[in-house]
């Protein structure tokens, strides 16, 4: 159960597809003064040094964010949404060399506002990388704003949606699930959570990161998820990123998907601009593709 670890997989492609999704939809929550609670129900360590023996032994990250950083050095132009999510990564990185790559939870806390009270709510049940996120949050000093939790993160939500109203009196959340799917399980409950929530708390925003592999749960999860928000009367977007299987690379992810329920407005024009720069330079070998598909 416990044999999945990020470090392993931090800034490959399935990385940034995540991370610019989820900074342009954080961007443009917080346009509203009103204070939002953000939840990640699968944090990991938070963050990962892509120098360290974990990122080291898989290199994924020369796949993927690496590779982004060498295409911008000569594209015309860089959507914001990629710039937005590159310049994220240098502000740990003042050195100019990117070493450490922060997970979900740092960019969010990054994001937050002071003035706005928002809450940040993080969970994972690993031991060793628990133990890591609460040390690495600490260092914040961000008090009662930001906690850290070693328990499930989808029995979580249990008590936590309905979000607590604002000083303004509305209540808003965003809510990240990715977890690792190594068990099949996962899958299952996903769909269950994005079921019962939208009956529970249907105006919040959900953002579900899934591998595209070729298994029947990984296929079926997105068209359940698309069934889902369209019974519930929601808006959807689906964006899916596949950089192809390299000459002699027979392992590995090489595709994966972000599904947002109840988007920005913005969001599938970002995302689909962004695509289309990060798409041609993490693409490689057979099986390359990219699109974003929505609602309306």
């Amino acid at each position: 159960m416990f044999s999945y670890r990020h470090a392993f997989h931090a800034g490959n492609h399935a990385d940034v597809l995540k991370h610019i999704t989820l900074l342009a939809t954080l961007r443009h929550l917080m346009q509203k003064e009103a204070g939002i609670t953000l939840i990640d129900t699968h944090s990991g360590a938070g963050l990962y040094r892509l120098d360290g023996d974990y990122s080291q032994k898989g290199a994924e990250a020369e796949d993927g964010l690496f590779k982004l950083l060498e295409a911008v050095e000569t594209a015309d132009s860089v959507p914001e949404p990629v710039q937005d999510y590159l310049d994220q990564i240098a502000s740990f990185n003042p050195g100019g060399v990117a070493k450490v790559y922060p997970g979900s939870p740092f960019l969010m806390q990054r994001l937050m506002r002071h003035a706005s009270r928002d809450r940040l709510r993080l969970f994972e049940l690993h031991p060793t990388d628990s133990k890591s996120l609460a040390s690495n949050i600490a260092q914040l000093d961000a008090g009662r704003t930001i906690t850290v939790s070693r328990e499930d993160g989808f029995e979580a939500l249990k008590k936590l949606l309905p979000p607590p109203a604002s000083a303004t009196g509305s209540k808003r959340a965003m809510v990240l699930i990715d977890p690792s799917y190594e068990i099949k399980s996962d899958y299952v409950k996903v769909a269950n959570v994005i079921q019962e929530y939208l009956k529970r708390f249907s105006t919040g925003t959900y953002l579900v990161w899934y591998p595209i592999i070729p298994r029947p749960e990984a296929h079926e999860l997105p068209r359940r998820l698309r069934t889902l928000a369209n019974q519930a009367q929601k808006p959807w977007l689906n964006a899916t990123l596949a950089i192809g299987r390299g000459p002699g690379d027979e392992g590995g992810l090489t595709a994966s998907g972000m599904f947002v329920i109840n988007p920005p407005f913005t969001l599938k024009d970002q995302v689909r601009n962004a695509l289309d720069l990060v798409g041609p330079a993490l693409a490689r070998g057979n099986g390359k593709e990219w699109k974003v598909e929505g609602s309306n």
